[in-house]
């Protein structure tokens, strides 16, 4: 399989630029290493991109093995220790043939192995070895590595009642069976694609919850007198204050996941009846960084890369926490990166690590906060600059003055849709004829979840919605809850958007310091579509459902 034939192939798919690959190829020269290692060491493509590529390029059907719902009597074909060892699992049955995914499907060995275990043909496609490692310990029982969830909590609370109230918070954290109660807890929200784990407490008990695509589940109900322990071991983790609980602490830790790095975000806060501890899972493997595979539709996507291709300027993207604003940014850096440019970013904190890309954090203890940060990157000869967020007045002022100055900026704003970006920068100081010179284009999200496919049926739409959303009469489709999406009809999220570029009328509207409507009606006479427009029309497509285009607009 030729190398040029794989980075054009990433390339058509627009996960990669040419001069990234060009970056990679050298880097290949240097190290003599495999392009798809170094793409993947770059953070230019998951895992998941380069199975999909090299499985297109052989000629091999790529599926998730992940989301598929399979027959235990297919499982039972492949003893668990086969099926570990060579990173392979079966999937159908038909006839005297066996289909199984691989993370290496052309591995001649290893399909001889499996035919000889299961005394059939066998068909091969191709997946990741994250996803068929993950798909075992679903399969064959429950991730036996780390043990019984009862029988651990059961294990956890006999041996910290052993060792007493006189025992320090230190020790607690130290119990075998709490140390593997929390490695359960999350690997099974990094299996089933959780992004954050909370720890609640309450009265009696301590309730676990998991946020799947952007809604909490229910996950297990831990005996109240474990809490000291849990907490312990957390911070512990986190390298945070064992013995603070009347404060709130944020810290950071590194776990390994079938051998994948995952990075923690450790965040406490004391309540009345305990503290409530959440864990953001940063799984580098998820993080998507091509602009096309974030879901914009083909209108928003050209309007959005019309914005950043500009060679000075403020590109904005707006939305609540935990709308995929910093997501959309690094897909935007990761398009106009080149080696010929100096992208410097400041953030609170790093989330995931760009390559080309001098990324820096605040540190508010030490004195770098926005503002100062900012200051100090303008003296490191930079072409574009990501700011983590608009918080006060002079870190606007400063963006401003950067992008008038000839470089490019990008931040975020929280707002409720694009328009309202304009009067929210005013409110904060900033004078009408700076917002509207500066200011080149202003993105607006949220993130839906996408109906299940396996499960997706034609409904009749809910006819008050309908109404209230203004909706054409049209064909609609909704899951219909199954084992590959726990029942709720959905599995994975995309974005809707609203794209508002300045123009002309715009930028007048603003010096005559107009409100949100009419630069709203403005924008929608010059093409912007809305959020709620793009919703409708991606639940009509049978993307997403009517109701949840609703519940996030």
């Amino acid at each position: 399989m030729k190398v040029d034939r794989i980075g054009d192939r990433l390339i058509s798919a627009g996960l990669i630029s040419s001069d990234q690959l060009d970056f990679a190829l050298k880097e290949q020269k240097r190290t003599g290493d495999r392009l798809g290692n170094i793409l993947r060491q770059l953070n230019l493509i998951t895992e998941d991109d380069l199975a999909k590529v090299l499985a297109e390029a052989a000629g091999i059907q790529y599926v998730n093995v992940r989301t598929m719902s399979i027959d235990p009597n297919v499982v039972s074909l492949l003893p668990e220790a086969v099926a570990r060892k060579y990173k392979v699992f079966p999937i159908a049955v038909e006839n005297n043939s066996v289909t199984v995914a691989m993370a290496d499907p052309l591995d001649v060995g290893t399909i001889d192995r499996v035919q000889q275990q299961t005394r059939r043909y066998v068909k091969v496609v191709s997946s990741t070895e994250f996803d068929i490692l993950t798909t075992i310990d679903k399969y064959y029982g429950a991730i036996r590595e780390v043990g019984n969830l009862e029988d651990l909590i059961e294990d956890a609370v006999k041996q910290t009642e052993a060792k007493g109230a006189s025992e320090g918070r230190e020790d607690l954290g130290l119990v075998a069976p709490v140390i593997k109660l929390i490695d359960l807890l999350i690997l099974t929200g990094v299996s089933e694609r959780a992004t954050d784990i909370h720890f609640e407490p309450e009265k009696n008990l301590v309730r676990v919850r998991y946020r799947i695509d952007g809604v909490l589940k229910q996950g297990p109900y831990i005996p109240k007198k474990l809490e000291r322990a849990i907490n312990s071991r957390i911070k512990i983790m986190g390298n945070l204050n064992i013995s603070e609980s009347r404060l709130p602490q944020d810290g950071k830790a590194t776990v390994s996941v079938y051998g994948k790095p995952i990075d923690i975000r450790v965040a406490t806060f004391p309540t009345i009846h305990g503290e409530n501890v959440v864990l953001r899972l940063l799984n580098k493997e998820q993080l998507v960084i091509g602009l096309e595979s974030l879901g914009f539709s083909e209108r928003n996507l050209s309007r959005f890369t019309q914005a950043i291709s500009r060679p000075n300027g403020i590109c904005l993207v707006t939305g609540p926490t935990g709308s995929g604003k910093t997501t959309t940014l690094y897909a935007a850096l990761m398009r106009i990166s080149t080696p010929e440019r100096k992208i410097i970013t400041l953030e609170d904190p790093v989330e995931y690590e760009l390559p080309l890309i001098r990324q820096s954090q605040i540190n508010v203890r030490a004195g770098l906060t926005y503002a100062a940060g900012l200051r100090a990157i303008l003296r490191q000869d930079p072409d574009i600059i990501l700011v983590g967020e608009m918080r006060d007045e002079e870190t606007i002022d400063t963006a401003i003055r950067a992008a008038l100055t000839g470089l490019l900026v990008f931040s975020t704003l929280h707002t409720n849709d694009a328009a309202a970006t304009i009067p929210r920068l005013l409110d904060m100081g900033v004078e009408p004829f700076l917002a509207a010179s500066s200011l080149v284009g202003v993105v607006a999200q949220r993130l839906v979840r996408l109906i299940c496919k396996y499960c997706k049926q034609e409904v009749p739409p809910n006819p008050e919605l309908a109404l209230r959303l203004n909706v054409p009469d049209n064909k609609f489709y909704a899951g219909q809850g199954c084992k590959n999406c726990e029942a709720t009809g959905y599995r994975g999220r995309t974005v809707i958007s609203e794209i508002m570029l300045l123009s002309p009328r715009i930028q007048k509207a603003i010096m005559e310091r107009a409100d949100a409507s009419l630069i709203r009606e403005i924008a929608r006479e010059e093409g912007m579509q809305t959020m709620l427009e793009d919703g409708v029309q991606k639940a009509i497509n049978g993307v997403t459902t009517l109701e949840e285009v609703a519940r996030v607009v």
